[in-house]
């Protein structure tokens, strides 16, 4: 029997994919071309491979990824293992939450802007701290790489707009210094409703918690519209990234752009189902309602994937009957779902490209395991 997974048919379901905790994503989008299946597999066989690999290259390359290296940064070998496979790849620069910014050009996003820039066509970044955004796209002009940057504004809902505010003014000096050639759009806010209605012992995004919350969020998306115009970018996309349960109605009604969370790993699927259960999901919660607005915006798949490890015991399974956070487990997700999703038009962000530790020191249990590739 075909599994309900590959054909992408499943029984209505009612569970809410909420997140236990909020992340900051980078996703990577763009218009990339259909591939077998047999390129999801080798991406993952790749990952068994990639501490040696990967490390080798960014080695071989390191002596060009700087700006002050004396060669041509534009210049370096691709990675033949890497191919375009995805619609968008979710990555996260290391050392780039505030207050500690730990990273620096050349270790980091120059390393993998040019070992990756095969397999992808596009960047974004859902938070401007850190000097993150100005070094993706310093990376992008000396690599001349082909890549269009979402960059973000990860708003906090208990700060008064502080942070908000900072990332906004960097965001403006971002674009005097580079422009908009590469910036697909400007996503104001990720999971600041999820934060702000949890936070508040409400569940309801459209409940009076959620929509007072969705009223703060609108203040900052319509300043960053008044700010884009005041700058002669009126008609660059502003969108808002949330928790796939948590959009507010509100807020959609205000962007141009919604980006998804939908983990089936914290429904409690199976595996075998995860596939199934998040296009079915994503469309009947997502794209269903954004579809019924009058502005229609356009929705997109910001974090699936499944998670290789666990830190806590009790996280080493997620619902019942359990599927496990293995590897061999994620080989499945991506066999029955990248390929599906690349032929019906499904936009989405592989979540994503690192198994990143700073997430498993600060949170625990599956947070730093969904990688691709091993940590660097």
């Amino acid at each position: 029997m075909v599994s309900n997974a590959v054909q992408w048919q499943e029984k209505p379901i009612t569970k809410k994919p909420t997140r236990r905790k909020p992340m900051i994503i980078v996703g990577i989008v763009g218009l990339i071309a259909l591939i077998a299946a047999a390129v999801a597999v080798a991406v993952v066989l790749t990952r068994r491979s990639s501490s040696s690999s990967s490390s080798s290259s960014s080695s071989s390359s390191s002596s060009s990824s700087g700006s002050n290296s004396g060669s041509d940064p534009s210049v370096f070998a691709k990675d033949p293992k890497l191919v375009q496979s995805f619609y968008g790849i979710a990555y996260t620069p290391e050392g780039s939450q505030m207050p500690n910014c730990a990273y620096n050009a050349d270790s980091s996003i120059w390393q993998v802007i040019k070992c990756y820039a095969p397999a992808v066509s596009s960047t974004a970044v859902a938070g401007a701290d850190c000097n993150q955004t100005a070094l993706v796209l310093e990376a992008i002009k000396q690599t001349k790489a082909q890549m269009t940057v979402w960059v973000g504004n990860y708003v906090i809902p208990t700060d008064n707009g502080t942070a908000y505010r900072r990332q906004r003014d960097e965001l403006t000096r971002v674009i005097q210094t580079y422009g908009t050639e590469h910036i697909g759009g400007i996503t104001v806010g990720n999971e600041f409703m999820l934060n702000y209605v949890t936070a508040n012992s409400a569940t309801d995004p459209n409940g009076s918690v959620g929509n007072t919350g969705a009223a703060l969020l609108k203040a900052d998306i319509d300043d960053t519209k008044s700010v884009m115009r005041d700058l002669n970018h009126g008609n660059i996309p502003i969108g808002n990234a949330e928790a796939g349960a948590y959009f507010n109605t509100d807020t959609l009604r205000n962007v141009d752009y919604g980006l998804s969370n939908v983990h089936a790993w914290f429904a409690g699927t199976t595996v075998q189902d995860a596939a199934g259960w998040t296009w079915q999901y994503f469309e009947e919660t997502n794209v269903v309602v954004a579809n019924g607005l009058p502005n229609k915006p356009e929705m997109y798949i910001a974090e699936t994937g499944w998670p290789t490890k666990y830190t806590q015991t009790s996280l080493q399974t997620m619902g019942a009957p359990p599927s496990q956070a293995t590897e061999a487990n994620l080989q499945v997700f991506l066999d029955t779902f990248v390929c599906q999703a690349n032929r019906n038009g499904t936009k989405y962000f592989f979540f994503e490209l690192f198994d990143e530790k700073w997430k498993d020191d600060m949170y625990g249990g599956v947070e730093g395991w969904w990688g691709l590739f091993y940590a660097k």
